[in-house]
């Protein structure tokens, strides 16, 4: 949590001005009791109107004042929490962008959003209420007792015993709240992370008819942050009844012990109004600071789950090296990977040779590697064991940047922005024309969908759920082609598209007038047949490499797949 204050150090003067004004507006309420003690010996018993019109003037302005105070302090406050806020957000995103992908895969997107959602809310609703009240409680309850003291010294011994005993009861729920608080902010997401995916599902959910099914498993985590929230409830809510039943019963211990007094005539009928008042501002004060100490264990624990994500260490790092001139174009020697918290190889002993401008084809079936294998090649992942090769060098010795604008990838999930056609494709190149626009989206046989959009200005809705699965994945490659990359990786990218729109967008990259190197990941054989070489993957190793007319006679796996797919479309 320590590590998050630095994003207060651009409002040091609100963070000081906010509680000075506040404990200037505390000031000026502890005069109060005071006046009313002078009011009423001096003025109502005396009746002395002139006295009472000045006590009653008095009374006024150190309201209004008291206001003006209270208003510029909020002000204060505020500001330090929106712009601490405002920062997190941005530091924590940022944080967020530089994780590579397995950071991604153990914290989660629903963890992310809580984190930068509610998380971030809570916090800054902690500051605000922090700087408004952590000085001024504590200044109202002791200068109240202080009061007391110059008051009557008998009195005030009651005002001690009670703010002690106060403290054990508010300190003692606090430490047993804090665990609570942690618990149902982790039950919290898993409530959001289930909406989240019911949401984003919803259309897979009733294709299934699993509306029950899934009703019933929210309902469950539901209960169980319900049963969170009521146990961390019912220990927060015994701070009220609590301290005011105490408060209460020193009021009445009070007001008996100087009602004696008063019938002895050793203390005016003022002095007791007085400490009575004194008394209620220390009841209502430890009830804000009770309040603010059951929201500070939130913040605390909302604030650790968030320093948590800078905690986090980034397992791959970026070398220095840009480009170099070199006829292979990939090379993998004895790679090998295994994914975070997993016990098994997903990629065991792949060695490969790509030269430039080569077409090679990579094919298996599910679950053989076939995207770990293209994703080492722009380090999503680093491999476990074993070296890959780009233009010569090791993929760990290239800045991210340089590697991935030399490596231009097509995700198996088409990925496409708010925004317009242009907004989402100038990601590849900020500074292309037009007619670059145009050809790219010609290459990706994505004209026709462009012009029934209304142009490269078409509208894209988030998501792009206003185009269909083959529109957003030929817009995808149109996106890729715009950055012209020396390497083109197509990763399942065609798997929506009809096989006459799939022969087009093959000869179109075939005859791109730059030549990449070009690997395509399918499951389809007529998509990877005519590559300059074909590797097969079977559970993580390669079991067969060369051209189609070889692989079908040496490759039972690639044979298998070919006789299955085309037997399927003559039958």
């Amino acid at each position: 949590m320590k590590r998050l204050l630095v994003f207060l150090k651009d409002y040091k003067k609100e963070c000081v001005l906010a509680p000075l004004f506040k404990m200037l507006e505390a000031s000026f309420e502890l005069f109060v009791p005071l006046v009313i003690a002078y009011l009423i010996d001096k003025g109502i018993v005396a009746g002395q109107k002139g006295v009472i019109l000045k006590a009653f003037a008095l009374l006024i302005a150190l309201g209004f004042i008291g206001l003006i105070a209270s208003v510029t302090a909020q002000f204060f406050s505020a500001k330090a929490a929106v712009g601490f806020a405002t920062g997190l957000r941005h530091a924590l995103f940022e944080k967020l962008l530089s994780l590579g992908f397995p950071e991604i895969d153990k914290l989660g997107t629903g963890a992310m959003i809580t984190r930068m959602t509610s998380d971030v809310n809570q916090l800054q609703n902690g500051v605000n209420m922090f700087l408004r009240l952590f000085l001024r409680s504590p200044f109202v309850v002791f200068g109240a007792m202080i009061m007391a003291f110059t008051i009557d010294f008998d009195s005030a011994l009651i005002f001690l015993v009670v703010i002690i005993a106060l403290s054990f009861v508010v300190f003692g729920l606090m430490a047993i709240n804090v665990r609570q608080v942690k618990n149902v902010q982790s039950k919290l997401e898993n409530v959001l992370i289930s909406t989240r995916e019911n949401l984003k599902g919803v259309r897979v959910i009733r294709a299934f008819c699993k509306e029950k099914e899934e009703s019933n498993e929210f309902e469950s985590e539901n209960a169980a942050l319900t049963k969170a929230l009521n146990r961390a409830g019912n220990i927060s809510a015994l701070m009220n009844p609590l301290t005011y039943v105490m408060i209460n019963c020193a009021i009445i211990l009070l007001i008996h012990t100087d009602a004696l007094k008063v019938a002895q005539g050793t203390m005016s009928q003022g002095t007791v109004v007085a400490l009575y008042n004194y008394m209620s501002q220390i009841l209502v004060e430890l009830i804000k600071l009770a309040n603010l100490i059951v929201l500070l264990n939130k913040t605390l624990a909302c604030g650790n789950r968030v320093s948590s994500v800078f905690d986090i260490e980034v397992s791959q790092t970026e070398g220095d090296k840009t480009s170099k001139d070199c006829d292979e174009a990939i090379r993998f020697e004895h790679v090998s990977l295994t994914y975070p918290e997993s016990s098994e190889e997903t990629l065991s002993d792949i060695s490969f040779c790509v030269n430039k401008g080569e077409t090679v084809g990579i094919i298996g079936g599910t679950g053989s590697g076939k995207s770990s294998l293209v994703h080492l090649i722009p380090r999503f992942y680093d491999a476990t064991n074993g070296t890959v090769y780009v233009d010569g060098i090791d993929v760990k010795e290239y800045t991210f940047e340089g590697i991935r604008k030399k490596v231009g990838i097509v995700m198996q999930k088409a990925i496409l922005f708010k925004g317009s056609i242009r907004s989402n494709m100038r990601w590849a190149n900020e500074k292309a024309s037009d007619d670059e626009y145009l050809k790219a989206v010609s290459d990706a046989q994505a004209k026709e969908v462009v012009d029934q959009k209304g142009g490269i200005d078409g509208d894209v809705e988030p998501g792009g759920k206003n185009y269909s699965g083959g529109q957003r994945q030929r817009l995808s490659i149109a996106r890729t082609l715009l950055g012209k990359p020396e390497i083109l990786i197509l990763d399942d990218s065609s798997s929506a598209l009809d096989y006459l729109t799939d022969l087009n967008l093959r000869k179109a990259i075939k005859a791109l007038e730059y030549k990449p190197t070009v690997l395509v990941v399918s499951q389809r054989t007529a998509s990877i047949m005519h590559a300059d070489k074909i590797i097969v993957l079977d559970d993580g190793h390669v079991v067969g490499m060369g051209k189609h007319d070889e692989l079908l006679k040496t490759c039972d796996v690639y044979k298998e797949i070919y006789d299955s797919q085309y037997s399927e479309e003559v039958g």
